[in-house]
């Protein structure tokens, strides 16, 4: 047999109850992590949706100890920096793979589950909040971008690494040029490396990652695309359109179908409850 030895160092600033200054050792990052592994734990005994509810009532208490607001007034509300990206991991968690098991087998969710209570605190932001890369003639080297819906652009590459799958997709105007094989050309051989670039960066991923995420090829209005529409904000919905019957946003932007709220509403509705009385 073999016998593994787990130490845990942990570092804890004591101070009086309620004072300012406790909030200014605050790791938002390894807090993130601890709240998606201690709900995941709570999803053995509790329902889903509960566990929802129980992650929004602890940020609730969360931002209305920690932030500077005036009572009933959430245009007066805001964070530090030391809290300022814990609302954002909540969001995305709420939307994770390991809270929302609609679409997944019990043997994927428990999957998922299992590799994140076993993952530093890095990887398991990773399976979070996904990064998101943006590759273009414009910018050169590879750029994060935000894991938005407003950055699926026609004429960018994304990458997107959510730790258990690793998207390269293609906008419209990349993949229409695709389709007609400028990249075989000689005379575009920068459109060529344009798409070269994501595939060894996504190789780099796949060869050191283990267990090995799923490789995933998609493009504009594909199929394989909803991978990432998943993932990332949707902060333009089918239910957003303007008047009804545009896409807005302009041209290049994408819509997702979905009922969750973005971001944006999300955070309002956050500010009007912490500053309530």
């Amino acid at each position: 047999g073999r016998k593994r030895l787990r130490v845990v160092t942990v570092s804890y600033r004591y101070a009086e109850p309620g004072v300012v200054d406790l909030g200014c050792g605050f790791d938002q990052e390894a807090a993130a992590a601890l709240m998606a592994r201690l709900a995941v734990f709570k999803t053995e005994t509790e329902e889903p949706l509960d566990v929802l509810r129980w992650l929004d009532r602890t940020l609730i208490r969360i931002v209305s100890r920690f932030a500077d607001y005036k009572k009933d007034d959430p245009q007066s509300f805001h964070l530090g920096p030391e809290f300022g990206l814990y609302p954002q991991f909540m969001y995305h968690l709420r939307r994770s793979h390991f809270l929302q098991t609609f679409n997944a087998s019990p043997d994927e969710t428990a999957y998922y589950r299992t590799i994140m209570l076993r993952e530093t605190t890095m990887n398991t932001l990773v399976m979070i909040q996904p990064a998101l890369l943006q590759y273009s003639f414009d910018e050169g080297p590879p750029v994060p971008v935000l894991l938005d819906v407003m950055s699926l652009k026609a004429n960018v590459i994304l990458l997107l690494d959510s730790y258990f799958h690793v998207v390269i997709w293609h906008g419209e105007t990349i993949h229409a040029w695709k389709e007609q094989k400028y990249h075989e050309r000689p005379e575009y051989q920068n459109f060529a490396d344009l798409l070269r670039a994501p595939a060894e960066d996504a190789r780099a991923i796949l060869e050191e990652r283990f267990p090995v995420p799923k490789f995933v090829q998609a493009n504009a209005g594909g199929s394989q695309a909803r991978f990432l529409l998943a993932k990332v904000n949707p902060s333009a919905t089918h239910n957003s359109l303007t008047g009804g019957l545009g896409f807005g946003g302009g041209a290049d932007a994408s819509i997702v179908i979905t009922d969750d709220v973005p971001m944006k509403v999300f955070m309002e509705h956050l500010k009007k409850l912490a500053v309530q009385s």
